[in-house]
C-alpha cells in the first residue's frame, strides 16, 4: 500500500515537472527545515536570487538580486549578454550576501531547475558561501575558480566593487575630532540657554522698574 502511494506521488511529481508546476513534495521538505531559502531562478537574460522566509506556508521575500544589477558594479555594457553565465551567477551570490543583513543559515531552493553539477546554480551558491553565509552544499558540484572567472579581465574589478563597504564617518574627521565637535555643539547650546535666561530676567526687571516709577509719580 505504501509503495503504491510512493509510485503514485512520483508520477504526479514528474507530471507537474513536465507542466512546469510547483513540486509540493519538495516544497514541503524545504518548509520543514525551518530555514530561510536561497531561491535561484533563471530567465532568458539574467539570474535572479532571492532570500525567502516562510511562516505558515506563506512566503516573505527578504531581499532580491538580479544579475542585471552587476552593470552598476562595473560589469561592461558590451558583455551584458553574459549576465546569465557562471561568472554572473557567482558575483550575483556575492551581491545578494551584501544585501542580506540577517546572515542566517540558508538552504538551497532551485525549484524546477535540474540538479546539474558545475552549473550556474552552484556558482551562485559558491558566491553566497564565499561571502561568509552558512549554506550546506557538496564541494564536488561547484564549478572551478577558473571556469567562474572565465578569463574576464573585469572580474576582479566587479568583485572588489561589491566587497567594498561604505564608511559612515565624514571625510577628514577622526573619532577625536567628532567628539570635539559634539562637545562644542553641546557647550554652545548651553551658552545660548543661559543668554536666553538672562534676557528674560532683564525684561522682567525693566517691567518692574517701570511699574515702580509709575507708582512714585502717582
Amino acid at each position: 500500500m505504501i509503495q503504491q502511494k510512493i509510485k503514485k506521488q512520483r508520477k504526479l511529481d514528474k507530471r507537474r515537472l513536465r507542466e512546469c508546476k510547483t513540486n509540493y513534495t519538495k516544497r514541503l521538505i524545504l518548509l520543514k527545515g525551518n530555514f530561510p531559502r536561497l531561491v535561484i531562478r533563471k530567465t532568458n537574460k539574467y539570474i535572479i536570487l532571492q532570500v525567502i522566509e516562510s511562516s505558515h506556508a506563506q512566503d516573505k521575500v527578504i531581499c532580491t538580486v538580479s544579475t542585471r544589477e552587476l552593470l552598476k558594479q562595473g560589469w561592461p555594457e558590451a558583455k551584458k549578454g553574459s549576465l546569465k553565465s557562471l561568472t554572473a551567477g557567482y558575483l550575483g551570490g556575492l551581491l545578494l550576501s551584501k544585501k542580506y543583513k540577517d546572515k542566517k543559515e540558508l538552504i538551497l531552493d532551485s525549484g524546477l531547475i535540474p540538479n546539474t553539477p558545475s552549473s550556474r546554480i552552484y556558482a551562485a551558491v559558491k558566491g553566497v558561501a564565499d561571502s561568509g553565509i552558512n549554506i550546506k552544499f557538496n564541494e564536488k558540484v561547484v564549478p572551478s575558480e577558473q571556469r567562474i572567472e572565465n578569463d574576464f579581465d573585469f572580474f576582479k574589478k566587479v568583485q572588489n566593487n561589491i566587497s567594498v563597504k561604505p564608511t559612515t564617518k565624514p571625510k577628514g574627521l577622526s573619532n577625536n575630532a567628532q567628539k570635539d565637535s559634539r562637545n562644542e555643539d553641546s557647550s554652545s547650546s548651553e551658552e545660548k540657554k543661559q543668554e536666553d535666561k538672562s534676557t528674560e530676567q532683564n525684561k522682567i526687571r525693566n517691567i518692574e522698574n517701570k511699574e515702580n516709577s509709575k507708582e512714585e509719580k502717582e
